[in-house]
């Protein structure tokens, strides 16, 4: 391969000429320091022209260790996602939820974090041609009880909410029947629930979605601050069997979060740099979710007809697939839209 096939500034090009390298191969059998003496370029134009150079050589984009190692690359890039139900939201998410692999979505109270939660519920039972999974969703609250009636206006608003589907495909879908909800009052009993109940239902095919609300209510509310080893310990445990059904099972898993505030800055690599909030649980939750989100209410509102809504924004804290982005949002009667600039 020349430089003509590379993206690489005239400078640089001329440069390398006139140091009579002449294969890219060249390139990589000489270190960054030697590099700088022979072409005379500076340290920002040779990086520049190593990481043109690397990218050459590689056919697929990288992929992380962890998802190595837990199998999960096929079905990354395979693309199977869950929508979240809104084009713009699925376009931040890369076309939604990612089938594998243990997803948190985290905010303050009465940020949105249910209302999305309930969505996907409704959204999985859509055939996979509308992005869906064609299955129903266990929902485990460990908190409050079911929001049933936000989730019987969801599945009146579908057919506004949901615009590329046929209305007879939505009038025929039996939502609610398909919406399978457990409580758990204690980290034992939603042990059970995860070890048997949940299981069962994966099995049997009635469900494609698990949804935990909250993760942090559990751990919070049974160990002190002095018993952070055995707290620690226990999630771990409870982690490790949401990877275990999301693998065996090709199941998304959703688990809504808490935040905590933020005292130093150090912070802020849990948490979105914008807030001054990070997510509940601290790193060792943290390096058992694959993908990391938040949402948070701004200052504005919007309004549309006769609704208003506060205006929300999600953002992708880390992902091994996604970018460090953002989208407005706002929560209507129908569910939750991306806002775009020209809303």
């Amino acid at each position: 391969m020349n430089w003509e096939q590379l993206e690489l500034n005239p400078r640089i090009r001329a440069a390398l000429r006139r140091a009579k390298m002449k294969s890219v191969r060249e390139v990589l059998c000489v270190s960054g320091l030697d590099l700088q003496r022979l072409t005379g370029l500076s340290r920002c134009d040779i990086q520049q022209l190593l990481t043109a150079t690397a990218s050459s050589y590689r056919s697929h984009p990288p992929v992380p260790a962890l998802v190595l190692h837990r199998g999960e690359c096929l079905r990354l890039e395979s693309g199977l996602r869950l929508s979240v139900g809104c084009p713009l939201l699925d376009e931040l998410l890369r076309g939604g939820l990612p089938v594998g692999g243990v997803t948190e979505l985290s905010g303050e109270s009465g940020a949105g974090k249910t209302q999305l939660a309930l969505q996907l519920c409704l959204s999985v039972q859509y055939p996979t041609r509308y992005r869906g999974l064609d299955s129903g969703a266990v929902y485990i609250c460990t908190e409050d009880s079911f929001p049933i009636r936000r989730l019987q206006q969801l599945i009146r608003g579908q057919s506004c909410l949901r615009s590329d589907i046929p209305p007879s495909l939505i009038s025929r879908t039996q939502f609610s029947d398909r919406v399978y909800i457990e409580h758990a009052a204690d980290l034992d009993s939603l042990q059970v629930c995860l070890s048997q109940r949940v299981p069962l239902l994966l099995a049997r095919g009635l469900v494609r979605l698990l949804v935990v609300d909250s993760v942090a209510a559990l751990f919070r509310s049974e160990f002190q601050a002095d018993d952070w080893l055995e707290r620690n310990k226990q999630l771990l445990t409870f982690s490790s069997t949401l990877h275990h059904l999301s693998q065996e099972f090709s199941t998304p898993v959703l688990c809504i979060n808490q935040v905590t505030d933020v005292f130093n800055r150090a912070d802020h690599s849990l948490g979105p740099l914008s807030s001054n909030v990070s997510p509940a649980l601290g790193l060792a939750w943290a390096n058992q979710v694959m993908v990391r989100l938040m949402i948070r209410r701004l200052q504005g509102t919007i309004a549309r007809g006769d609704q208003c809504s506060a205006l929300r924004r999600l953002e992708v804290v880390f992902a091994p697939h996604l970018a460090r982005d953002g989208q407005d949002a706002a929560v209507w009667s129908e569910g939750v839209r991306g806002v775009s600039s020209s809303d």
